[in-house]
């Protein structure tokens, strides 16, 4: 489809470019060009503490040592985003997807830099725009029944990360139900080893006060998973509410019968709607 936008692919906490390898094929399939990008802090970009790698391995270490991304804000990875969508798309606007805290830089970047987002599409994703911090809406109401705080080993204020330890073998059934809970073993299991564990805390403790000039003239869609334990259901229907306030059209829903993770467990299915959002934004 070379009338589409360029897509650009956000990944959320602990995750990196890799885990949309399988959407990325199936929107090659498509005809639709797509960049996986790492945030800053995060994959190739996300120094690990040392705690993670001594031997013996020292919980109490683990759980006090200073986040080495703990500097990383939702403003300072939206500034680099910027940069790369500026590269990626050659000074063209590009279709942003963005997953789970992925949407936080992603709402900050579209506050930053309008021009370069010619679509905007939230996957069970964090989007807060109304002043609020993103740590405040996992803490209301609406978040109810997620289980992903538990899995949490430290203070994310105190060490500056929400920190989770991925290869503790007596966590495994959670973090699968968490993150992956519609995905089958194998994957899930590989996908679990290439997490890692530092969240930056300056992204989702960052409060973001969007614009109807600026983010509200950005297209919007918004895929929620109703299986999703990590962001709950009734959470992600809030996000959208409160884009609809500040936006001038209103968000396009996509309802997957999902867990949080839908790049792994339906990806066709997922590259469809990018494919489509990233048609009708063209031009």
């Amino acid at each position: 489809m070379s009338d589409s936008l360029p897509v650009v692919l956000v990944h959320g906490f602990w995750h990196g470019s890799w885990c949309w390898s399988p959407v990325a094929e199936q929107l090659a399939a498509r005809g639709i060009q797509s960049v996986a990008v790492d945030l800053e802090g995060h994959g190739l970009r996300g120094p690990a503490p040392r705690a993670r790698w001594a031997r013996p391995f020292d919980a109490e270490a683990f759980a006090t040592e200073p986040s080495p991304v703990a500097s990383v804000t939702a403003s300072s990875a939206a500034a680099d985003l910027a940069d790369r969508i500026r590269a990626i798309g050659g000074g063209r606007p590009c279709l942003v997807v963005a997953h789970s805290a992925g949407g936080v830089v992603a709402t900050a970047l579209a506050e930053l830099a309008p021009e370069l987002v010619g679509g905007l599409v939230y996957v069970a994703a964090l989007a807060p725009v109304n002043g609020m911090s993103a740590w405040s809406y996992v803490a209301s109401p609406e978040a109810a029944g997620e289980k992903l705080s538990p899995l949490l080993v430290a203070d994310p204020a105190v060490i500056g990360a929400a920190r989770i330890d991925f290869h503790d073998p007596d966590r495994r059934d959670q973090l699968k139900e968490v993150f992956y809970g519609d995905v089958d073993d194998r994957t899930a299991d590989a996908a679990i080893s290439m997490l890692t564990p530092d969240g930056p805390a300056g992204i989702p403790g960052e409060e973001l006060t969007v614009t109807a000039a600026r983010y509200g003239s950005i297209p919007h869609s918004y895929v929620t998973c109703t299986q999703d334990y990590a962001i709950a259901p009734t959470l992600q229907q809030r996000f959208i509410k409160e884009i609809d306030a500040v936006s001038a059209s209103p968000t396009v829903v996509t309802e997957l019968e999902s867990s949080h993770s839908p790049f792994l467990s339906q990806p066709a299915v997922l590259a469809e709607v990018i494919a489509e959002a990233a048609t009708a934004r063209h031009g």
